[in-house]
């Protein structure tokens, strides 16, 4: 379901840069956060997440990340410091006058929110999807492989890792350059930081998704964590409707 009657707002990122902002729905404020070369449409409106937690009495707040969708892409290597999207996203609960609120993301979108958990934000509960503790503790884990995509544009072969992620990549209209800076915003959290985290938190993810570490691994850490599994890898796991229901399932409950 794509039809929902979503809101457009910018807000204004830590250094001045629009930061677009989609809202829809009715109800208590989640939160959700996109991955890396996605964007809030595709992640969460796309394939049903939206309505269902809409149905479900959310009010949801889907930003998209510096760098991604309708946000601002400069190619300027210096709009990308260290925790700018952590950054930008603080200035989004700010910003928004959010106190009372549940947060999450689905890969890159549970790392940003597990540094704003580390820098201070408060919401009542958390949802790490397509993420394991190795993704949030060694962030750049990944970063040669994406390196490599964005750098080698064209030049792989049909049925690949990379040359799916280049057909993703083509799908969300994604500006390798703005793309390639982002990788410079990544920061390690360390694990006692996150086994600190008091929140219940739902760690979500694919059944055959490892891409980022053990997810089994990064529940158990955590003081009070949950693992829904999910049918599906890293790349489409996101697209299938069991996704959503375990977020309703969790923030419900």
């Amino acid at each position: 379901m794509t039809d929902l009657p979503i809101e457009r707002r910018d807000i204004v990122g830590f250094d001045g840069l629009p930061i677009a902002v989609h809202m829809v729905g009715q109800g208590r404020d989640l939160v959700l956060i996109h991955g890396y070369f996605s964007n809030a449409w595709t992640n969460w409106i796309r394939y049903g997440h939206a309505a269902r937690l809409v149905e479900a009495g959310f009010r949801l707040i889907l930003p998209d990340l510096r760098g991604h969708g309708d946000s601002a892409k400069p190619h300027d290597a210096a709009a990308y410091p260290a925790d700018a999207l952590t950054d930008d996203n603080l200035e989004l609960i700010e910003q928004l006058g959010l106190t009372d609120y549940d947060l999450g993301g689905y890969s890159l979108g549970a790392r940003t929110t597990v540094r704003m958990l580390a820098r201070g934000a408060t919401p009542r509960r958390v949802i790490l999807s397509g993420m394991g503790l190795r993704g949030l503790t060694q962030t750049l884990d990944n970063g040669g492989y994406y390196t490599n995509v964005l750098t080698n544009l064209g030049s792989f072969a049909r049925g690949t890792s990379e040359w799916m992620t280049e057909a993703f990549l083509k799908t969300t209209k994604g500006d390798p350059v703005a793309l390639l800076h982002i990788l410079k915003t990544f920061v390690d959290t360390p694990a006692d930081v996150i086994a600190g985290f008091a929140q219940p938190t739902a760690v979500i993810c694919g059944a055959d998704d490892d891409s980022n570490g053990s997810a089994h691994e990064l529940a158990d850490i955590l003081r009070d964590g949950r693992y829904y599994e999910v049918p599906g890898n890293h790349m489409n796991a996101v697209t299938r409707k069991e996704l959503a229901q375990a977020m309703v399932d969790f923030l419900t409950a």
